[in-house]
């Protein structure tokens, strides 16, 4: 049998990159193994102290303000298109590829917004090189401490942490999937592995295989519509 370690850009990309398969007939899940915050981040010589105030400025001049993400339909470019969405305001993406590059001109202030995972900033925000304006969790995160989550901040019910977890072949048996989503809850929950996991900045989840697929199926039911909603391509 073979086994997959998948992250968020599986949900994400079904839909941008039209891949000629579906995720959930070609494979099985079988664990959510983890997730973490993303954190839009500024530089501290914006006029941006809260992203209330990026909001108030991108209706007042819509498609003036540019937000840097590590690629074109990754799940930060398609949570800003939601935040966008439920706002009622307009950024303008500029795409990189990969998240150092867009980093690099986050702390120079080459680009006014960079959102990206939260262990990928934490190192500059402490060091106050970048202003944090919100996490994608559900509530603040103890990863970024005293910033507040967009969903706490009036984006009612907004929440898109990234997120790994691990596939199997279609077709592998059922109790195999048991036997193996056993066998990884119990690493994942050895001390010196969640203790290893949290330092990278991300959550256990650690959760049975129709757990996941619930969640799976969601996340693609999600992005698809916001990728769709908003023309993005990965070639786009």
């Amino acid at each position: 049998s073979a086994w997959l370690f998948v992250y968020d850009t599986l949900a994400t990309n079904e839909t941008a990159m039209q891949l000629p398969f579906r995720t959930l007939e070609a494979f099985v899940p079988v664990c959510h193994v983890a997730s973490a915050p993303l954190v839009m981040v500024t530089h501290p010589n914006t006029p941006y102290r809260s992203f209330q105030d990026v909001v108030d400025a991108a209706k007042r001049a819509p498609n003036t303000i540019n937000f840097a993400s590590s690629s074109v339909g990754g799940l930060p470019h398609v949570a800003t298109a939601l935040l966008q969405e439920q706002g009622g305001f307009r950024l303008v993406h500029v795409p990189y590829r990969g998240t150092m590059p867009a980093m690099q001109d986050a702390l120079s202030g080459a680009v006014p917004l960079f959102i990206a995972a939260a262990v990928a900033l934490s190192q500059p925000i402490r060091a106050g090189q970048l202003r944090p304006l919100g996490v994608t969790t559900r509530l603040e995160s103890r990863h970024v401490p005293g910033t507040k989550s967009f969903a706490e901040q009036g984006f009612a019910n907004f929440e898109a942490p990234t997120w790994f977890g691990m596939l199997a072949r279609s077709g592998t048996p059922a109790p195999l999937v048991r036997q193996m989503n056993e066998a990884l809850v119990q690493v994942l929950n050895e001390p010196a592995v969640k203790a290893r996991i949290e330092e990278q900045g991300c959550d256990i989840v650690a959760s049975t295989p129709p757990q996941y697929g619930q969640f799976l199926a969601g996340e693609i039911e999600k992005w698809g519509r916001v990728i769709r909603a908003n023309g993005i391509t990965a070639d786009s």
